[in-house]
């Protein structure tokens, strides 16, 4: 009971903080990470590291298949190929492109 009663009253602290700092806030913040995922050394890191992660997934895939067999689940294999699929050049869910 006690942590449900701290829960609540953090929200309700947040929600009257929240309000006090109205919407200009609000837009000032959406105006920062919207500069912020449009820097161009950011968008270099979320693409390498998308990059990495289909590579690592890729190499998941063939040591996993070597221990199952023919075993692996098609949906397993159909991620897998989607995902590289989208390696070059490709946009991604989040409108940045692998190039």
């Amino acid at each position: 009971m006690r942590y449900k009663l701290t829960f609540v009253v953090g929200v309700a602290v947040g929600y009257v903080l929240g309000t006090r700092a109205g919407r200009e806030r609000y837009e000032q913040l959406r105006t920062s990470a919207r500069q912020l995922s449009a820097n161009p050394a950011v968008r270099n890191a979320a693409e390498t590291a998308a990059q990495t992660g289909r590579q690592v997934a890729g190499r998941a895939y063939h040591v996993v298949s070597d221990k199952v067999g023919d075993r692996m689940p098609e949906s397993v294999t159909e991620r897998v190929r989607s995902l590289r699929g989208r390696g070059q050049g490709a946009e991604d869910d989040w409108g940045t492109t692998n190039t």
